[in-house]
C-alpha cells in the first residue's frame, strides 16, 4: 500500500473511531459507584403467652351464721365445691373487714381440713369459728370470708368464692351471713 492510501485509511478509521468512542463513552457510566453487598430476610414469627387460670371454688348453698350459746361457739358456715383436679390441701380461707381497700388475708390459726366436712353430694361445708376472727367481727361490723384455690406449682390463686357475715350486736343475736359470689 502506498503512503497516501495508508494515510487515507488511517484517517478514515480514525474518523470512524471517534464517533464510536463518543457513543461508547455516553453508554458507559462516567464513574463507578461504590456499593456494599447486603442480605436481608423477612420472616414472620408468632408466639403466644398465657397466664395460668386457676378455676375458682363455687358456693353451692347460702351461707349460715351459727350464733352458738350466748355467742360462745359462734361460727360462719360456708357451703362450696372444689374445681376438678384440686384437693383441700390447695384451699385457703381468707378474711377481711368490709370497706374500701381492705385486703383478704389468710386466716391465721385456721385449719381448712380440720374445719371442713365433705358432704354426701361431694360438696364441702366449712365452719369458720368467730373467735378466730377476733376484732374483725365485732359489734355491727361486716366481715368477708373467702375460699380460694392456690395452685402449688405456679403459686397463682383463683378468684374467690366469698360470703359476708355480721355477728350482730350482742352475743351473736341478729347475726347474718350472705353469699357474695
Amino acid at each position: 500500500m502506498s503512503q497516501p492510501s495508508r494515510r487515507r485509511l488511517t484517517a478514515l478509521l480514525a474518523g470512524a473511531a471517534v464517533p464510536a468512542i463518543l457513543l461508547l463513552g455516553v453508554a458507559l457510566p462516567t464513574s463507578i459507584q461504590h456499593t456494599e453487598a447486603g442480605w436481608t430476610q423477612t420472616s414472620a414469627v408468632s408466639g403466644q403467652a398465657r397466664a395460668a387460670t386457676i378455676p375458682a371454688p363455687r358456693l353451692t348453698a347460702p351461707c349460715e351464721f351459727q350464733p352458738g350459746v350466748l355467742g360462745l361457739g359462734a361460727r360462719v358456715r360456708i357451703f362450696w365445691s372444689l374445681p376438678a383436679g384440686y384437693t383441700l390441701a390447695d384451699v385457703e380461707v381468707r378474711a377481711s373487714t368490709s370497706g374500701l381497700g381492705s385486703v383478704l388475708a389468710p386466716l391465721t390459726g385456721f385449719n381448712v381440713t380440720g374445719n371442713t366436712v365433705q358432704q354426701s353430694d361431694g360438696t364441702y361445708r366449712t365452719d369458720v369459728p368467730t373467735h378466730l376472727l377476733g376484732g374483725l367481727l365485732g359489734l355491727g361490723s361486716e366481715l368477708e370470708i373467702a375460699v380460694v384455690v392456690r395452685d402449688a406449682p405456679s403459686g397463682w390463686v383463683s378468684t374467690r368464692a366469698a360470703v359476708a357475715s355480721n355477728a350482730g350486736l350482742l352475743a351473736g343475736i341478729g347475726g347474718t351471713c350472705r353469699n357474695l359470689t
